[in-house]
C-alpha cells in the first residue's frame, strides 16, 4: 500500500501506445464533470476509441465539460515539431485531422477547443479525478512516450500540479474559432 507522495501513481507504460485501449474507454466512459484533451495533436484518440465523437456529444449533453487543446497547425512550434519527428504524417496534419473531428462536433454546447503551443512537449489528459500524463522524448512521436496514469489523492499532489499546468494552458489559449497562425 502507497502511503506517499507517490500514491496519486496508478500505473505507469513505457510508452503511451502500451496503455490498453480499455482504460481509456472506462475513463472517458466514467467521466462525470470533466473530459480535457490537452494533447498537442490529439489525432490519436479519434483513431483508438471507437465512436469517441458520439460519446463526446453525449458527455457534453449530460453537462460534462469537453474540453480540447491543440497545437497550432501553422505555427513555427508545429513547424519546428515536424522537423524533428520527420515522420510522413506531420504534425499539422495530425492537428487538423483533430479540427475535422471537432468540425462535427460544433454543434454541441459544452464542447470547447483552444489552441496552444506551450504543451508541445507533453500530453495531459483529464477524466475527472484522474489523468494520463505524456511527456514527450527527444525526436519521439506520442506513441512512443512514457505515460503515467494519476489519481488524485491530495491537495498539491501530482495531479494537482498537472492539472494547475493545463488550466494555465487553456487560460492563455484561444479558441480554434480564430483563424489559426494568428
Amino acid at each position: 500500500m502507497k502511503t506517499g507522495v507517490d500514491r496519486e501513481v496508478i500505473a505507469v507504460y513505457p510508452y503511451r501506445s502500451a496503455c490498453p485501449k480499455s482504460v481509456w474507454r472506462r475513463l472517458i466512459g466514467d467521466a462525470g464533470k470533466e473530459l480535457t484533451f490537452a494533447g498537442y495533436t490529439n489525432y490519436f484518440l479519434w483513431l483508438e476509441i471507437p465512436n469517441l465523437r458520439s460519446a463526446l456529444r453525449r458527455k457534453a449533453e449530460r453537462g460534462c465539460r469537453v474540453r480540447f487543446l491543440i497545437g497550432d497547425p501553422d505555427s513555427e512550434v508545429t513547424r519546428r515539431r515536424e522537423e524533428l519527428e520527420a515522420v510522413p504524417l506531420t504534425v499539422g496534419t495530425r492537428i487538423k485531422i483533430t479540427l475535422d473531428e471537432l468540425s462535427k462536433l460544433a454543434d454541441s454546447p459544452g464542447i470547447e477547443a483552444r489552441y496552444s503551443d506551450d504543451h508541445v512537449a507533453m500530453s495531459v489528459f483529464v477524466f475527472d479525478e484522474e489523468m494520463l500524463v505524456t511527456p514527450h522524448l527527444a525526436h519521439l512521436v506520442g506513441h512512443d512516450s512514457p505515460m503515467f496514469h494519476i489519481r488524485r489523492c491530495q491537495e498539491d499532489g501530482m495531479y494537482d500540479r498537472f492539472a494547475g499546468h493545463v488550466a494555465e494552458l487553456w487560460n492563455s489559449g484561444r479558441p480554434v474559432t480564430e483563424p489559426a497562425g494568428s
